[in-house]
């Protein structure tokens, strides 16, 4: 009984202390923190806010007015050129493939690549091999020396390590002696699938323009259906590529490289300085030193190339990793290099710093998570410290609404797609701080890893179900926290609140709960 009575009190003496700890700090320290917090927060929304907006505007205007690039640039079939003179008058194309142990695709890209319509003598196929796994390689090579057979003029390239990983391969690729007689290099990841007319495409831009020096086509999902979160992801990807891409393509003949489905000027590249490492985005990289250099963008938003999208939780959060952190790298290491820059336009060096790194790759991750996931619950305990209404839902509501136009055929899942990108924003923030503070995984570069149709093979035509929900080894700490936070935000306003924030903070820590016990994507037999 004197040890029950003896707990009680130390239990209650913490807590009594914690509670007077609490109101001492309370008014001269929590409440103004949060205020400026706050005031931060709606700052960035705004001017997330105003990006947003712009684009949209620009992105009507130039679908009301028909502008396409055949009318701000030359384009002429090249089938119309002289039959006399022969293959000779095609440029010479190289086309590179890398890969890394892609046993579920590389037959796929192979295949596709091998499939493009070009004259026969005038395109070279070359396939960078970096698969550690021996069996891969051969099934790799085997492939390769099939389409050989078949007359095609492919090469199989590797090499002794792995350094720089993708950008690594492309660089030494580059390094062959029969590179030299080319004039165009188009890329394709090993998931990627071009039509055959792919390079009728694309080429003539680049043949009869000469100061452009990259067209990109758009990419389109094969497996966009296979669960709701490549349903999420084909959300979010197509504001990119039908808004992003194509309103920085007709206004500053600027965009980031996506890294595949695209080709390049061989001497813009070259110019530019080659492929780097010194990042995980090596394809924006590229591009922005290129466009620094005066060179010019051209992007095909109706030349779809067929791709895969991430389908298992683990994959796509090691992709986001990558692209918000490469980004905020690059950004750390080029921003002065921009602004001393003399051969391109001060309008343009606003739009590279401003639009597309600070606001789009930093800001867009940060006030996502940071306001809507800890500031905005935390005002919930703290009612001395208002949020606006049209800071908590009239500017993230436009801004959701023009970011689904994107994707008509999913607005029903508008909401979940806003707490699945909440979620994610936790990682994309994550990862943005890194790469702004080049801390530990700053250059953690992770495959991401491409299924093709072995679920399909393996589950007799359908993507394969998650048997039963198996928590083992599939707990995600970190978003079982903020779930468990924003829950307890909840409960608080849901007792003592006024502006009904529980709904939101309720649906928002089961989307955290959701993805914390790993319910999220496909599940992937090991066997």
């Amino acid at each position: 009984e004197m040890d029950k009575l003896s707990f009680e009190g130390v239990h209650y003496g913490i807590v009594s202390q914690m509670s007077f700890i609490w109101q001492q700090t309370r008014a001269p320290l929590v409440v103004p923190m949060l205020k400026i917090l706050v005031f931060l927060c709606l700052a960035m929304s705004v001017m997330l806010f105003v990006e947003r907006v712009y684009m949209g505007i620009v992105i009507v205007f130039l679908k009301l007015f028909g502008h396409k690039p055949e009318k701000h640039y030359k384009w002429e079939p090249l089938m119309d050129h002289d039959i006399e003179l022969g293959n000779s008058c095609f440029p010479m194309v190289l086309v590179q493939i890398p890969m890394y142990n892609e046993k579920e695709v590389y037959q796929l890209s192979i295949g596709a690549a091998c499939g493009l319509s070009w004259p026969s003598d005038r395109i070279i196929i070359q396939v960078l091999d970096d698969s550690t796994d021996p069996i891969i390689k051969n099934m790799v090579e085997v492939e390769c020396e099939r389409w050989r057979r078949k007359g095609l003029n492919i090469k199989y390239e590797i090499r002794e390590n792995r350094n720089g990983y993708k950008a690594g391969a492309l660089k030494e690729g580059m390094k062959h002696s029969y590179v030299k007689l080319c004039d165009y290099v188009a890329i394709f990841d090993a998931d990627f699938q071009p039509e055959s007319n792919f390079l009728w495409r694309t080429i003539p831009f680049l043949d009869q323009n000469p100061q452009v020096g990259l067209v990109q086509a758009r990419w389109k999902f094969v497996n966009a259906d296979e669960c709701l979160m490549t349903r999420m992801q084909e959300m979010s990807l197509d504001y990119h590529f039908l808004v992003e891409q194509e309103v920085g393509s007709l206004t500053h003949a600027f965009f980031g490289f996506n890294g595949t489905a695209g080709v390049w000027r061989i001497s813009a590249l070259n110019e530019a300085g080659g492929w780097k490492d010194r990042t995980t985005v090596e394809d924006m990289d590229l591009a922005v030193r290129a466009s620094l250099k005066g060179w010019k963008f051209v992007y095909l938003s109706d030349l779809k190339v067929k791709s895969e999208l991430p389908s298992t939780f683990k994959a796509y959060r090691y992709q986001q990793h990558r692209w918000s952190c490469g980004p905020a790298n690059l950004f750390r290491k080029m921003a002065m290099e921009i602004i001393r820059n003399k051969k391109v336009t001060m309008w343009k060096k606003f739009y590279v710093i401003y639009s597309f790194f600070f606001v789009r790759k930093i800001i867009a991750h940060v006030v996502t998570f940071t306001f809507y996931c800890v500031i905005l619950p935390a005002t919930v305990l703290v009612p001395e410290v208002e949020v606006p209404k049209w800071g908590a839902v009239y500017i993230p509501s436009i801004i959701t609404l023009l970011n689904a136009v994107g994707t008509p055929r999913s607005f029903h899942l508008i909401i979940l797609w806003i707490l699945f990108e909440n979620v994610m924003s936790m990682h994309r923030t994550k990862a943005t701080l890194i790469g702004l503070f080049e801390a530990g995984r700053v250059n953690e570069w992770v495959v991401t890893e491409k299924l093709g149709d072995a679920l399909k093979i393996k589950s007799g035509g359908k993507a394969a179900r998650k048997p039963h929900i198996r928590f083992n080894g599939r707990l995600h700490f970190l978003e079982l926290g903020v779930g468990a936070y924003l829950f307890l935000c909840g409960c608080y306003d849901l007792a003592f609140g006024k502006n009904h924030f529980f709904i939101y903070l309720f649906m928002q820590s089961i989307a955290f709960f959701v993805v914390g016990v790993g319910y999220v994507g496909i599940y992937v037999p090991s066997s």
